[in-house]
């Protein structure tokens, strides 16, 4: 799952055909066009009836709790902390040690599932968790149960999901919800709740310019110690755990200021406008608590327990979380952060956001909090850039971001997925437009390649594509020093649409064994792009195969028609919705 044209994937194998023939017939009869679109608006309108969100909505505020000091998770954060403040003089310009939180990267996906489970299991107060997508899977069930047992243990438990995905019927938030301790918030939900995702956005473009608005962010917080936030939504292909594909992602494990950081931009969103009781949307009323409770039961009770990861290290040589919240202590990085968040409403009117007071955010084709953050931090640069990002349709401020670390003398590096690991293949189309510009700027790009590797005549002819890893980390790292990792992609809709949580970390051990994981691991997986020598000019792919370079002079795993086709479908969707 990506943000990237989220709303219109579910409808593009409905809509494509009419949009092309739609598109035609513009060129040609500007006026008769027009008249249509306004036709369809209209029938949209009429099908969608009295669909709306209620009006009078009872909320409850509640803020992080910080009375937590005598729980376990808080025990073991203070001990992990002490032997970070006498290596802070790593950190540049940190003038106060209370400025210093500890930061641990998780990269396998494995090891990141066990991170949020284990600190499920230990928590004793609180459990905040913020995710755009919670799947209905063996991951999302697992993730639930937990959440679910940690409340019968007498947890509080708030749990805040963005409302594409969700549906007014959906049995295991609806089950979660009902039972005590627990409290289920939606966020911006769509006016229509029944149905699948198709015919509930189909529904609600009347209201298109609110239902574009996502909340992307991904967090976990538990007993207002430790926290875990990135690139990964909660579903088995985050997780290392789904046939035949599987993302390739980032998060980071924090102790420290950062927690409560994070913790205020929760409540923020928690407590706005745009995030609604589950009760209070679910559709026919809901069902009652009793049968609510005994179906989310029935639905998870047939799990197999988690079994935490034995010895096992990550790519970074770090062993499970769960191992050392057990030892009391857990091996944390010294590091200034700075937490950087969207507004809750960035982008909506005061009447979209329900006539609240949180309108100061951007208004779209402005970028965000995150984004302006992440190009500022870009053009420090003086050595070295790395940029990974999933979905790359850059800005002209964020081409000109990259131009000017390279004209300041850094080697500029860009990594994303190619048309063969993609799964929003009218997104690469989108950056494919510029990647002649971004070589011109000096930049080097890399498109990851499939797991099981390419063949020089690689085709997707045999329709054979193997097991998939999938790039979805977003991450830039600069001078070996900063880097940044959170939930935006460098692309249009994180930037203007999208609300996005991140983190710039100052830390020269840590920046260097990200870029290090980058070159050293997933470099060597990617293509590499670059302008041919005339007389035949154009793009070509690099690889390494069994210690040869080969070379390709067409997109990799596409033939014409498929080029054809989603370049053309790339020109015509607005860069904002890809």
């Amino acid at each position: 799952m990506t943000t990237t044209s989220k709303s219109l994937a579910a409808l593009r194998a409905a809509w494509e055909p009419l949009a092309c023939r739609y598109c035609i017939l513009a060129l040609h009869h500007v006026e008769l066009a027009r008249w249509l679109c306004g036709v369809a608006m209209a029938a949209l309108s009429l099908l969608a009836g009295c669909a709306a969100l209620p009006g009078e909505v009872h909320r409850v505020a509640s803020q992080a709790r910080t009375d937590v000091e005598g729980s376990a998770l808080a025990r073991i954060a203070a001990a992990s902390l002490p032997g970070l403040l006498g290596a802070a003089a790593d950190v540049a310009d940190v003038a106060d040690v209370s400025d210093v939180s500890g930061v641990r990267l998780l990269p396998g996906g494995d090891q990141a599932f066990e991170a949020r489970i284990a600190l499920a299991q230990a928590a004793r107060h609180t459990v905040d968790a913020q995710y755009y997508l919670v799947a209905d899977d063996i991951s999302g069930r697992q993730f639930l149960r937990e959440l679910r047992d940690a409340a019968d243990r007498g947890v509080r438990v708030r749990l805040l999901v963005d409302d594409l995905y969700t549906s007014g019927d959906d049995q295991l938030l609806a089950g979660l919800a009902a039972y005590g301790n627990v409290e289920v918030r939606v966020f911006n939900p769509l006016p229509v709740r029944s149905g699948g995702l198709r015919t509930r956005v189909l529904l609600s473009l009347h209201e298109i310019g609110r239902v574009n608005r996502r909340m992307h962010n991904k967090l976990f917080i538990a007993d207002n110690s430790f926290a875990i936030t990135g690139g990964r939504n909660i579903a088995d292909e985050y997780f290392g755990r789904s046939k035949p594909a599987n993302f390739i992602d980032m998060d980071a494990l924090l102790a420290g200021p950062a927690v409560r950081a994070l913790s205020a931009s929760f409540d923020a969103f928690w407590n706005g406008a745009l995030s609604y009781p589950f009760e209070a949307i679910a559709s026919g009323g809901g069902t009652a608590p009793v049968q609510a409770r005994e179906r989310f039961a029935a639905i998870v009770r047939d799990l197999g327990r988690w079994v935490p990861l034995g010895d096992e290290h990550d790519e970074l040589g770090r062993g499970p979380v769960g191992a050392q919240l057990a030892q009391g202590r857990v091996e944390l990085v010294p590091a200034k952060v700075r937490v950087i968040a969207d507004t809750v409403a960035r982008g909506l009117s005061a009447n979209d956001a329900g006539g609240s007071a949180e309108k100061a955010g951007p208004s779209q084709g402005r970028e965000g909090a995150v984004m302006t953050a992440n190009l500022h931090l870009l053009r420090t640069a003086r050595s070295e850039v790395l940029v990974v990002s999933p979905y790359f349709v850059p800005m002209p401020r964020m081409i000109e971001a990259l131009s000017h670390a390279s004209r300041e003398g850094a080697r500029v590096s860009v990594m994303t997925n190619s048309l063969a690991t993609t799964d929003e293949p009218l997104v690469h189309y989108g950056y494919a437009r510029y990647r002649s510009a971004l070589l011109q700027t000096g930049a080097m790009l890399y498109e990851l390649m499939p797991a099981s590797g390419p063949h020089p005549a690689w085709s997707v002819a045999d329709g054979s594509r193997g097991s998939l890893g999938r790039l979805h980390a977003k991450l830039a790292v600069v001078d070996r020093r900063w880097f940044y990792v959170g939930s935006m992609n460098m692309d249009r809709r994180s930037a203007h649409c999208n609300t996005e949580l991140g983190l710039i970390v100052e830390s020269p051990a840590l920046a260097g064994e990200l870029a290090e994981l980058i070159q050293r691991v997933r470099m060597p997986a990617s293509f590499s792009v670059s302008e041919a020598t005339a007389p035949r000019g154009g793009l070509q792919w690099s690889f390494l195969r069994d210690g040869r370079q080969w070379v390709l002079h067409r997109e990799p795993e596409s033939n014409w028609a498929q080029r054809l086709r989603w370049s053309v479908l790339s020109l015509v969707v607005a860069e904002d919705f890809l």
